[in-house]
């Protein structure tokens, strides 16, 4: 459309104007503009407010809260004991005999809420795990009054070796790999991404222009967090452009894409798996050809797989399975448990990996430069594994002595993972599935779109690719003209002014242009058949226009 000497589309081509420059900011930007104009909408009309843009669950995990807060009063009386001020003043616990206190406390609140998990927590801890009962109560108590600065910093003992199995049931297929992971408590998934990022450079084991890969579409930060000037990293799209022979999108990765990491100048792999916003797991075949690409053509090609969606893939195998020397893994409690206020999550690096080893093979001026930026907190600073100089890294090295995640949280943490271990009829993850799945459905089925079953779907998100849908309804002349008369973003405005829905545009996690993001997680099923609907009333709305001119 020529936006210039038409008058009669004047108003048009200033919406079309606004809407490219709100398409340049990130999605969960634009966001707080449709919602903006969803909320006008709403005054104005009888329509209900929907927001399915962000991916906060409606829902929460019950069990590990239920024991966190009884085991809080179990530390409680433990301080009271040791110091018991009217004023409100207590004590901080002590080891000696917590044991058979701990015991009888949950023998006189066997019938309480969370009393069962604290009981076979401890069972498991202690019988599967060999830790020593007296030293993991007295951790928990300290952890879960908040008494103590964590120690050590990096997880506390208590937690990482239970955070260990749970990391590799739910993403190695219950199978670990020889060498353990050393894992690293973080304030979310969040504050994990910005640490690596930053502990990679710090370390010179990427460089500002250095070359690097995401599989896209991917959540926005691995996009915008390279274009910081800081990074300024080349970056290579591996992009999800497999289809199914009836044209629909698989969301799963041509060889010919990952042909792409066997140039060596490509220095680390970034992916979000299962995806975000297609929210699909990266299929085997695909796994192993990564893994042969690295074995045989790039060995020393660094990975970060973001693996938060895993436990909605039933068998979800990650490339810290397959490929444990090259990879970091990432994973958040956040998005399974209904605990994204908790900020809760790890790193995980296996001990036996390639961080240590590139950074042992620096040059000399680079080593000492390394060695003058930890040499504050250790006496043998070319030693210090990369695991930990991300903690340090995470407190710009001189308040290393105080890092590390909140008690609280990691004893949160670790009531959330056992909970998920010792669930033998797997009865949560089975209704978090089938609840996730039955809006998926609604939502397509509203719509009129189809889509095609697959058991790697994850459907935490789904991603609609409305040009496909276009063409495929309308024919290609429709498509044509959608594509030549309106901004991508124009639907997704439309949507908020006339419906009060909220979505995200695919556009910005380097999706299809004309694809749109829908959480399921944040509304009820009956709301996704209300947002099926007005997505096609919108698409059916733009057939009028076109037929008009």
């Amino acid at each position: 459309m020529d936006c210039k000497n038409k008058i009669p589309l004047e108003m048009m081509c200033d919406q079309r104007d606004k809407e490219e420059r709100l398409a340049k900011m990130s999605p969960f930007e634009i966001k707080n503009t449709l919602i903006e104009l969803a909320h006008k909408h709403t005054r104005k009309a009888s329509c209900q407010f929907l927001n399915a843009g962000r991916g906060n669950p409606n829902w929460i995990a019950t069990e590990p809260r239920e024991a966190f807060f009884l085991l809080g009063e179990f530390a409680l009386n433990e301080c009271r004991r040791t110091m018991n001020n009217r004023d409100g003043i207590a004590g901080i616990p002590h080891p000696d005999g917590i044991v058979q206190r701990f015991n009888l406390f949950i023998s006189h609140h066997r019938e309480s809420p969370g009393a069962e998990l604290l009981d076979k927590t401890l069972q498991y801890c202690t019988q599967e795990l060999g830790m020593n009962p007296e030293d993991t109560i007295f951790e928990w108590a300290e952890a879960v009054i908040g008494d103590q600065y964590p120690m050590p910093d990096r997880i506390l003992n208590c937690a990482e070796p239970l955070l260990r199995h749970y990391v590799a049931n739910e993403l190695c297929c219950g199978i670990a790999p020889r060498t353990p992971f050393d894992l690293f408590a973080t304030e979310g998934g969040t504050a994990a991404m910005c640490y690596i990022f930053d502990s990679l450079q710090a370390n010179l084991l990427l460089k500002k222009g250095d070359r690097i890969a995401l599989m896209t579409p991917i959540f926005t930060p691995y996009i915008e967090i390279p274009a910081l000037k800081r990074f300024s990293f080349d970056v290579i799209q591996i992009k999800a452009a497999s289809k199914s022979k009836n044209g629909l999108h698989t969301w799963q990765y041509p060889d010919e894409e990952i042909d792409k990491l066997k140039d060596r100048s490509i220095k680390m792999l970034f992916t979000v798996n299962p995806s975000n916003p297609p929210s699909y797991a990266i299929s085997q075949p695909t796994l192993e050809k990564i893994r042969r690409i690295v074995k045989i053509d790039n060995p020393n090609l660094m990975i970060l797989t973001d693996d938060v969606y895993a436990p909605y893939v039933n068998g979800f195998r990650s490339l810290m399975a397959e490929l444990p020397e090259n990879t970091i893994g990432v994973y958040s409690f956040s998005k399974y448990f209904g605990a994204t206020g908790w900020r809760l999550a790890v790193i995980a690096l296996n001990q036996n990996n390639i961080y240590d080893k590139l950074i042992a093979g620096l040059s000399e001026p680079e080593k000492a430069e390394l060695t003058k930026r930890y040499q504050t907190i250790t006496l043998e600073p070319e030693k210090m594994p990369f695991i930990d100089r991300l903690v340090a890294d995470s407190r710009l090295v001189a308040l290393n002595h105080t890092a590390g995640l909140s008690t609280p949280q990691q004893m949160q943490m670790i009531l959330m993972a056992s909970s998920s271990l010792l669930d033998q009829r797997q009865a949560y993850r089975k209704q978090m599935q089938s609840m996730i799945s039955s809006r998926l459905s609604t939502l397509w089925e509203a719509t009129g779109f189809s889509i095609e079953d697959d058991p790697l779907r994850a459907g935490y998100y789904s991603e609609i690719d409305i040009m496909l849908w276009a063409e495929r309804l309308y024919g290609k002349k429709f498509a044509k003209y959608l594509k030549d008369n309106y901004n991508p973003l124009d639907f997704l405005v439309r949507l908020a002014k006339q419906t009060c829905i909220v979505l995200l545009n695919g556009s910005g996690f380097d999706g299809p242009q004309w694809s749109i993001r829908v959480s399921l997680a944040n509304l009820n099923r009956e709301e996704y058949e209300k947002i099926g609907t007005a997505i096609a009333a919108i698409l059916e709305e733009y057939t009028v226009l076109w037929k008009k001119s």
